[in-house]
């Protein structure tokens, strides 16, 4: 799973000025951008699109375009400061975002005027590329509107995301090399109160509306308010200054993030925690599914076009789930069948009884993934043309976040801030090492951070094409990449495979529990039980999973339906171009045009099919 700083996860946990769903960067309110930018310069009169009279040169049109790229990306970067912090862009270091509802209304304004002005430049003459410049971000300003429309803003929390778990990961995600990077870290903690405030006016908003988060979700988000102040990571920066700072700077220094944070952060978590207890999950639903919610079929409908780029309903993808889970299946019983066992349960009943896949601590399980993204890294030369260059570190999770899972964070484009594989650990004793080799495949590299890290170092594109991230497009990759490791001679014991296809079953698992929490009134204990009968996984993996579904619906579909369509795709170069088929080449064109909604993806590769094609036929 991708996430962003401060957007967890993903993950949204990712910036919302980024994502194709908005919100702020992580749920995701932002500041006004019309305020900064100004009505009358958003509003100036434009030449329309297909008037042929007065329509300028394609030259001027593609300098009005980009223009407006970058006045949109660096308006975006001032109403969410902690979004231009995780990109490496310290202008507005020492600020948080302005989280009320104020604000958002302001950011949508903001949003339609970009949206028309963006689309009253013709893009008759554009290349391909300024042409689906245009296109993304059209499409991603579309998924704002839409999403404002049905008050997505209205539920910001949590327990997979919310200002609870972003700023309580801010120590992490924001550079601390100089004095005075340290006394905007101080700033920034005192403007975390009124974050909060903000955060719950929203809430009471949501409440009035009826738009509440389950409660079942809801409980669990004050013990993780208590573990962050019981963890205090707000005094991280404390524990180790660069030789650069003198001893008296940080002593001084010291005492200042230290009184802030106990006499202003700890206590507005203190607030918050105890206003969702006593207030807010009090009222939280007692049904799971989206489609309780007023308007819940239309909020379900815009979640899965958001998160898988498609018309798809959600009676097509619970059909989708329930075949791809046949297909994984029958190739688990065959991996059976050649390990020497009768069926498909025995042979899952022993490795899990296995006691070397039991992990014997936390350690372990972190020890796990860094060795398998270590094994990758020499042989990427043999899939790819292009490699990520950005460093990666590997930790385990932090003790307050017991029921989050395995997850990827970028870094900043520079390698300055390391992107982060956070590894899940909890309950290590009742979790497997069967499918580590996989998820570090998927959040490492081939997956996640080769994705990325590639993306980052994308020329000649505007800014926000370097940053932008679509949930298929981005997860689809990730699964793509986990059976890359297969072709070039890794998963080569039955074990090992089994837990590629066991973790391939549970992606096509989430179809069918997504749908059938959101669409089809499935209670929680229903979903728990089709995904216990599935062997796919541990009981807290379990438990944890189900309550992701349904604090985030749709995102679970990402995954299948991204990996789907890179798999077809991939299959017509190969039936096309045939023994010219090049498998470097042809990921080489899915990473350069970044993340994409996949019909863009798939008319993409269409195109570099079709140039191929004559390539060969020239030649001969």
């Amino acid at each position: 799973m991708h996430t962003r700083p401060f957007a967890h996860k993903r993950k949204d946990t990712v910036p919302s000025c980024l994502r194709p769903h908005v919100l702020r960067i992580s749920a995701e309110g932002a500041v006004c951008l019309l305020s900064i930018v100004g009505t009358s310069q958003l509003a100036r009169p434009m030449t329309m699109a297909g008037s042929e009279t007065s329509q300028p040169s394609v030259a001027v049109r593609v300098a009005e375009q980009n223009s407006l790229f970058r006045q949109q990306w660096d308006d975006d970067m001032k109403s969410s400061p902690e979004t231009a912090t995780a990109y490496g862009d310290y202008r507005y270091n020492n600020r948080l975002s302005d989280y009320s509802l104020a604000a958002i209304a302001r950011q949508h304004a903001t949003d339609q005027a970009y949206r028309i002005k963006l689309a009253a430049i013709s893009t008759e003459g554009f290349s391909d590329e300024d042409r689906l410049s245009h296109d993304l971000l059209l499409h991603m300003l579309d998924d704002r509107l839409a999403d404002y429309k049905l008050k997505v803003h209205e539920m910001p929390v949590s327990q997979m995301q919310g200002i609870q778990r972003d700023l309580g990961d801010l120590p992490n995600s924001v550079p601390l090399d100089t004095v005075q990077h340290y006394r905007d870290y101080v700033a920034r903690l005192h403007q975390i109160p009124n974050a909060i405030e903000q955060t719950i006016a929203v809430l009471r908003q949501g409440e009035k509306d009826g738009l509440m988060p389950p409660r079942v979700l809801l409980d669990q988000i004050p013990a993780q308010c208590e573990g962050i102040i019981s963890d205090d990571p707000f005094l991280k920066p404390t524990k180790r200054f660069p030789e650069s700072i003198s001893v008296d700077e940080q002593k001084r220094l010291t005492e200042e993030i230290t009184r802030a944070a106990q006499t202003e952060v700890l206590p507005a978590y203190r607030h918050l925690s105890d206003f969702i207890a006593r207030e807010y999950a009090p009222h939280g639903r007692d049904s799971i599914g989206m489609s309780s919610l007023p308007g819940g079929v239309e909020l379900y409908q815009n979640a899965i076009r958001k998160q898988t780029t498609t018309n798809m309903s959600p009676a097509e993808i619970h059909t989708l789930g329930l075949r791809e889970v046949d297909r994984i299946n029958g190739l688990l019983t065959e991996l059976a069948h050649k390990a020497g066992y009768a069926d498909l349960k025995s042979f899952r009943a022993a490795i899990n009884s296995d006691p070397q896949y039991i992990p014997e601590s936390a350690g372990q399980i972190v020890d796990d993934f860094q060795r398998y993204i270590n094994q990758m890294q020499p042989r990427l030369s043999e899939l790819f043309g292009v490699f990520p260059t950005e460093p990666l570190t590997v930790e385990a999770m932090p003790p307050s976040q017991p029921g989050n899972i395995s997850h990827y964070i970028p870094g900043t484009a520079d390698g300055t801030r390391p992107a982060r594989v956070v590894v899940a650990t909890s309950d290590y004793a009742h979790r497997k090492l069967i499918s580590d080799e996989t998820i570090a495949y998927h959040e490492g590299i081939p997956g996640h951070h080769l994705q990325i890290s590639i993306q980052h170092q994308l020329k000649g594109l505007p800014e926000f094409r370097r940053h932008l991230i679509f949930t298929a497009y981005a997860e689809g990759w990730a699964v793509y990449a986990e059976a890359l490791g297969k072709e070039i001679g890794f998963f080569q014991q039955s074990a090992s495979d089994y837990g590629r296809l066991n973790t391939e079953l549970m992606r096509a698992v989430r179809l069918v529990v997504d749908t059938g929490i959101h669409a089809e009134g499935w209670t929680r204990d229903q979903a728990a039980t089709y995904f216990r009968e599935s062997g796919t996984a541990e009981e807290p993996v379990i438990q944890a999973e189900v309550d992701r579904y349904v604090a985030w619906p749709a995102q679970g579909l990402s995954y299948k339906i991204g990996q789907l369509k890179i798999l077809e795709l991939r299959k017509r170069a190969q039936q096309q171009l045939g023994t010219q088929f090049d498998i470097r080449a042809f990921h080489n064109e899915v990473l350069r045009g970044g993340s994409l909604p996949l019909y863009m993806l798939e008319a993409r590769i269409d195109a570099w099919i079709r140039h191929q094609s004559k390539g060969i036929a020239l030649k001969r």
